[in-house]
Order: structure tokens, then C-alpha cells, then sequence
């Protein structure tokens, strides 16, 4: 993995830490955000990778978090994914 790739997986574990949806504090979700990173290298649209963050933190938690709070954290994460330049 490039030094790029590892500083956009930085950038977006450091989001997912920040975010902590359900209060546990950063070391809460390491399994959460590491299929989190991975959706985020395989989709694209907002809407897309917000649907799988809900249901991944959904699968393990046992709660629902709202769709449209997903749906600020995927903006968020592929903003980080479309400013790193990736060849």
C-alpha cells in the first residue's frame, strides 16, 4: 500500500473515531471502521456507502442510526476519498 492509500485510511478512521454515533468512545468501533474503510474504497455515491455504514454499525449494535446521519459522515468520508489522488 502507497503512503498516499495510508494516509487516506487515516483520515478516514480518524472521521469514524470522531464520530462515535453511539458514545463509546474511539476504541468502540475498530471492527466497524475497518468495514467502513473498505466500503469506502468500493463505492462511490454518498447515498450507497451511508446505506452500508447503517448497516454495518446496525449488525453489530443491535441500533439503528438514522439514515441522514450516515449520509453526513459518507460526505464526508469520500471527500477525503476524492482528494487523495489515487492512480
Amino acid at each position: 500500500m502507497d503512503i498516499e492509500m495510508n494516509e487516506m485510511n487515516l483520515k478516514l478512521v480518524m472521521i469514524l473515531q470522531e464520530w462515535d454515533p453511539f458514545d463509546l468512545g474511539e476504541e468502540g468501533y475498530d471492527e466497524e471502521i475497518a468495514e467502513v474503510v473498505e466500503a469506502v474504497h468500493e463505492l462511490h455515491h454518498p447515498s450507497d456507502l451511508a446505506k452500508r455504514i447503517q448497516a454495518i454499525y446496525e449488525r453489530t449494535f443491535e441500533k439503528w442510526i438514522p439514515l441522514q446521519e450516515c449520509t453526513k459522515v459518507s460526505y464526508k468520508l469520500l471527500a477525503v476519498k476524492m482528494n487523495t489522488d489515487i492512480v
